[in-house]
């Protein structure tokens, strides 16, 4: 009788020495995106169990794929993520509040899983990046119908997001199925560049129809959210992908007008906005709360919590407290002014070197800085994913402008379309050293 194989060592599986089967490998890589689509398309309606199960399955099918995928380079983005990840390990060990911090630490886990599987998932091929954005942009489409039809509801039903002791209030706001103004207006505004970019780049009138619908009604709601940052992050994230597109597709023009026309453009959208700012009564509204310093109540509040975050940076600068909120409502209570409590420190700066320290804000900088190269290298590539990472690179910098006075960048909902784009840079520059080489 002919002798059977025996059974393959679980670790040369593991490190992929035996590769799977192609049937398998493709049966995997339509789990992996159908599942991520659902991710994508639902985040603003599911509930946090729900986000949670699905987000562990991503980190799971993760874990599934690379056991029968043979190892490859780590690129720069996950080298800085890992750092940072083991800097947060040292935050969590180190921490006041160790099993606090530990929650926070599973949560970062929990998202690199995801991070992980969207970038193995676009290795694969970058039609996959298609497919992911039009399952984003069906979220961001609902998202924005449920908010615009806000200002049709009750004006009860909306009274409590108007701030009495603020400049701006009796401002109607709308907050969609998300339930807050600013985190409605952070989950549109990184989406918006990904939106643009899918109008110029996929083919067919329906798919640029309904790309075309989804910005315009996603630049609406962002609009009426009457999010102060939510507004600056969608001006900053939309002039960076226009100049961004500018500069790309004028790469062959003379040199003195592929400077002089971004100067033009620049100058033309300052002075609309001027105009905007000081002839549009709700948007000069807004910019004069923005301005009013202590004397609007919103910016009272940010203030003294930015103060408190700042002596507790000052008592721990090196790895903070631990990552997570649950470590920071352990340890805020010590620090902050009466009547001021808080959830965080209202700027994810102050956040990150409140959790981790100088040491997680310098790896966290590395990982901008590295996303900032590979998305400029867009600009003079016919890499299949340029234009992606390009508006990846415009909606990193709209959270970043936004990321200045709010943390609604650590919610889930603006958080995984934060990951999209880091995956999407991620992959650029692998599969582009391969054309290279071809050539």
């Amino acid at each position: 009788m002919p002798k059977t194989a025996a059974p393959q060592p679980l670790l040369l599986r593991w490190q992929g020495h035996i590769p799977s089967s192609e049937a398998m490998q493709m049966r995997l890589q339509w789990i992996a995106g159908l599942l991520l689509m659902m991710l994508l398309a639902t985040l603003p309606m599911l509930t946090r169990t729900g986000l949670g199960l699905t987000i562990l399955a991503a980190g799971a099918l993760w874990i599934i794929w690379g056991c029968v995928t043979p190892a490859g380079r780590i690129g720069s983005i996950s080298s800085c993520l890992l750092v940072f990840f083991a800097i947060a390990c040292l935050a969590t060990g180190f921490s006041p509040v160790p099993l606090a911090a530990a929650k926070g630490l599973i949560k970062l886990i929990s998202y690199l899983g995801v991070y992980a599987l969207m970038r193995q998932l676009l290795a694969t091929s970058s039609d996959w990046w298609d497919r992911l954005v039009a399952a984003l942009l069906t979220g961001e489409l609902i998202s924005s119908v449920i908010a615009i039809r806000q200002l049709y509801a009750p004006a009860e039903e909306m009274a409590h997001w108007a701030d009495p002791n603020s400049v701006a209030a009796g401002t109607v706001r709308i907050y969609g199925p998300l339930g807050n103004p600013n985190l409605l207006a952070g989950y549109l505004m990184p989406i918006l560049p990904l939106a643009l970019v899918a109008l110029l780049r996929w083919q067919g009138l329906g798919a640029k129809l309904y790309a075309m619908v989804a910005l315009g009604l996603g630049i609406t709601a962002t609009l009426f959210s009457f999010s102060r940052g939510g507004w600056l992050g969608m001006l900053s994230a939309l002039a960076v992908i226009l100049v961004l597109l500018l500069l790309r597709s004028t790469s062959h023009w003379p040199l003195v007008w592929r400077r002089l026309l971004p100067l033009i453009v620049i100058v033309l959208g300052t002075a609309m906005l001027v105009i905007a700012a000081t002839q549009i009564e709700p948007i000069r509204t807004r910019i004069t709360s923005l301005i009013a310093g202590r004397s609007d109540s919103s910016n009272n509040f940010r203030i003294n919590v930015w103060l408190s975050s700042l002596e507790m940076i000052q008592a721990r600068p090196w790895l903070g407290i631990g990552p997570g909120n649950a470590a920071f409502n352990r340890i805020y209570p010590l620090f902050q002014q009466p009547k001021f409590n808080a959830l965080s420190a209202y700027s994810v700066p102050l956040e990150i070197l409140v959790e981790t320290g100088l040491a997680g804000l310098m790896a966290s900088l590395a990982l901008v800085i590295t996303g900032m190269r590979k998305g400029l290298a867009g600009l003079n590539s016919n890499h299949p994913l340029a234009l992606p990472a390009l508006a990846s690179l415009a909606a990193i910098a709209g959270l970043a402008v936004h990321g200045i006075t709010d943390t609604i960048f650590f919610r889930p909902e603006v958080q995984l379309v934060g990951w999209f784009c880091l995956a999407t840079l991620a992959q650029t520059q692998p599969e582009q050293k391969q054309l290279q080489q071809t050539e």
